[in-house]
């Protein structure tokens, strides 16, 4: 079986899938209904989100159905053997996106806060400077009313 370089993701869509394995979709879907190791989870649309286990599945039946020319009932024993009879349950995909939701806004918090600590850094040393500038510029005006105030000959 040639090796198939799967993009990291968590869900994969349906067209996905079928472009990944090279057949078309309604193939996908008769397989669900002959391969316990095919079961993608459905979205609350409906959609079909396949797992990586289940891509790795399909592209397994495909290997057994088109390379190796095994009969429907042939892979599906084959498979058994292998030890990919079914997939565990599938997760339920709002837990895993309100999971990678709060794995993003803690990512953010924490990136916004190393970005507020090197703004407010920079603006102290600003300030600092500015500071300095002033005190400079009110040193030069004393000395020049200093210059002014000085008797002339």
């Amino acid at each position: 079986m040639s090796h198939v370089e799967l993009p990291e993701k968590l869900f994969f869509k349906i067209g996905e899938v079928a472009k990944i394995a090279g057949v078309k979709q309604h193939v996908l879907r008769y397989w669900e209904s002959e391969f316990s190791c095919i079961r993608p989870q459905k979205s609350k649309s409906n959609q079909r989100l396949y797992r990586r286990k289940d891509v790795e599945a399909v592209l397994a039946v495909k290997h057994l159905l088109y390379d190796r020319k095994f009969t429907i009932e042939g892979a599906r024993k084959h498979l058994k053997v292998e030890g990919i009879e079914a997939a565990a349950p599938p997760p339920n995909v709002d837990d895993v996106a309100a999971r990678a939701r709060r794995d993003a806004l803690e990512e953010g918090r924490e990136t916004a806060d190393r970005l507020r600590a090197r703004l407010i850094g920079q603006f102290q040393k600003d300030l600092l400077a500015l500071r300095q500038n002033a005190v400079d510029f009110l040193k030069e005006i004393d000395r020049m009313e200093g210059e002014d105030s000085s008797p002339s000959i």
